[in-house]
């Protein structure tokens, strides 16, 4: 009886999860977002929309490829698959909870692979380093592409940013609250670890770990590999991205300088806020608009530029809902190794 249990439970699960957040993301929809992301899909062309999709999966793909290089010079030879589902089920705890994908992942290939938690903790954290520089770059090409346009875009943003205006002083309360609790608890653990010998033993540990695979990046013997995998991730984000754009004959014509601004502007859109829902839809449309001019009906963002943003948002949510909440599944069920 124990046992069907947890193998039910093991199944049940992370369908329950996933479900969960497929109706917490729908929901978070208002009326008018919601009729929005239902024209975005009538008016699609499907075969962009699958390549769209296919391209996603891939930069998910080549990023667990690229994962291996940096474990190799701990002393790790681990299995692609088992990679790629820790990636694809810290992308999907992200959704769940923000940032735990960062733990999540490291901890499934310890399951999987016997991989210190520490060590695969630290080749995360490098990987998070890799590819903001990889951001950075990219967004300093685009903003050398188009200095004529920088007051066209705060005009656009600020007359964008009025529109929206509400006040959220309790948002503004909550944030506090929470640096409090983060404050007051980091202080409670320091004196506690200062205490204990034990627990002193083992944060230098924690620590060796984490900086072992934190400096793989400088010690992995596949440094063009890594840098030739850490630019054909991004390369597929933005394939991504441009095949979303020709899913609508009115979008497919924006130019490259724009498609780079509106892709830059998303990718921010995704850290301000959870799975970037609202914010990635909108701060693709708002850039969009710049290069197809103002709507007739007034407005700062153009309704098919605002339905492409909605388009490529659900794409990516999608695929990590349902590819993450495979690997989750396989993953429960799936005996650790010995």
């Amino acid at each position: 009886m124990k046992r069907a249990v947890i193998a039910f439970l093991k199944v049940a699960v992370p369908l329950a999860i996933g479900v969960y957040l497929v109706l917490y993301f729908y929901d978070a929809l208002n009326a008018e977002q919601r009729e929005q992301l239902f024209i975005a899909f009538r008016q699609a062309d499907p075969e962009w929309l699958l390549i769209a999709t296919v391209i996603g999966w891939c930069s998910h793909a080549v990023r667990a490829w690229r994962w291996g290089y940096l474990l190799e010079p701990l002393g790790h030879r681990t299995g692609f698959w088992n990679r790629y589902h820790a990636v694809m089920i810290g992308y999907f705890m992200n959704l769940f909870i923000p940032r735990a994908g960062e733990a999540s992942r490291p901890a499934s290939l310890q399951r999987t692979e016997k991989v210190p938690f520490e060590q695969g903790f630290g080749t995360t954290l490098a990987e998070r380093v890799v590819d903001v520089a990889v951001l950075l770059l990219i967004a300093l090409v685009t903003l050398l592409m188009q200095l004529d346009k920088i007051d066209l875009f705060k005009e656009r943003i600020a007359a964008f940013r009025a529109e929206q205006a509400t006040t959220d002083t309790g948002s503004d309360l909550l944030w506090m609250l929470v640096l409090a609790v983060l404050v007051i608890g980091g202080g409670v653990a320091a004196v506690m670890v200062y205490r204990n010998e034990r627990w002193r033993a083992r944060l230098m540990d924690l620590l060796r770990g984490f900086s072992a695979g934190l400096t793989t990046v400088l010690r992995t013997p596949h440094k063009g590999a890594f840098i030739a995998h850490s630019l054909l991730i991004w390369a597929c984000y933005f394939a991504m991205f441009q095949c979303g754009l020709f899913c609508l004959p009115s979008t497919a014509e924006v130019p490259l300088a724009g498609v780079l601004a509106a892709f830059v502007a998303g990718a921010i859109g995704i850290v301000l806020v959870q799975g970037g829902i609202g914010v990635y839809p909108a701060f693709v449309g708002l850039i969009i608009t710049v290069y197809m001019g103002l709507p007739e009906g007034g407005g700062s963002i153009q309704p098919d530029a605002l339905a492409v943003g909605w388009l490529l948002w659900l794409v990516q949510t999608l695929v990590i809902i349902v590819l993450g909440g495979v690997s989750l599944l396989l993953l429960a069920l799936k005996r650790p190794s010995p």
